[in-house]
């Protein structure tokens, strides 16, 4: 059975470990996926490559409301409407607070709240228009709990939580549902430079006493945007092994 059968999706980060496997997991559900990328051409093309005629790479700036808008447009334009919107994209630059530079912690929000804010305003029109759409946000268990050393991600990954929470209630009578995932500590090249007694003192905390991988995150990730949740929405699915 596939879950996502005909389905239009926008993933965004769709070149690293977890925003990899969300539309590789898509594609196997029978969803066309168009998926962005910043600075990672060499990866998106060999996914595009991989997945044949099923998805297809953009290369966006989304911090920029403008682009995000003409990227939206032009996604319209070539296929009609969009089903799925999966806010993926995101960026850690951790350190404590009084040496964060203003840089790093505009750098992060931005990328990480803007992209959230500027995709979600354009990707509602047309979702309003056939009444029916699902927006899953990319949050984090840090966004829950906080964390030492990351008051800018923490920031960031709160924010969308509260983002999507109110999108929920604006557009549920529209029969738009939007939900987030909060991941916990999953095995990906983001979290590789961590050393390893700080990974091994993670999964101590951790019930199932592994980290997750990102196939587990892609998972959840369909459920939330098929119909088999089409009466969840304002939620925040844990996809932490129990840590919280």
């Amino acid at each position: 059975m596939k879950l996502l059968d005909g389905k239009i999706a926008i993933v965004t980060g769709g070149s690293g470990d977890i925003g990899k496997s969300i539309v590789k997991t898509f594609v196997k559900h029978g969803a066309y996926v168009i998926f962005t990328y910043f600075s990672s051409k060499k990866n998106a093309k060999k996914l595009v490559k991989e997945l044949e005629n099923s998805a297809e790479a953009y290369e966006i700036d989304l911090k920029d409301l403008n682009s995000s808008k003409t990227f939206v447009q032009r996604v319209i334009d070539k296929f009609g409407s969009i089903d799925i919107l999966v806010n993926n994209a995101g960026i850690i630059r951790d350190n404590f607070l009084f040496r964060m530079s203003e840089k790093n912690w505009d750098t992060v929000i931005r990328t990480n709240i803007y992209s959230v804010f500027h995709l979600t305003k354009y990707v509602i029109f047309p979702m309003i228009k056939q009444k029916n759409g699902s927006i899953i946000n990319m949050s984090s268990v840090i966004g829950i709990t906080g964390n030492s050393g990351q008051t800018n991600y923490a920031t960031s990954k709160a924010g969308i939580i509260g983002f999507t929470k109110s999108i929920a209630k604006e557009l549920g009578k529209k029969n738009i549902r939007c939900n987030a995932i909060a991941p916990g500590y999953i095995s990906t090249k983001m979290n590789s430079f961590f050393s390893q007694k700080t990974k091994e003192n993670w999964i101590k905390n951790i019930p199932l006493k592994r980290p997750g991988i990102p196939q587990d995150v892609a998972n959840c990730t369909l459920f939330l945007a098929s119909d088999l949740s089409n009466y969840i929405t304002g939620s925040v699915l844990n996809v932490n092994g129990g840590l919280i």
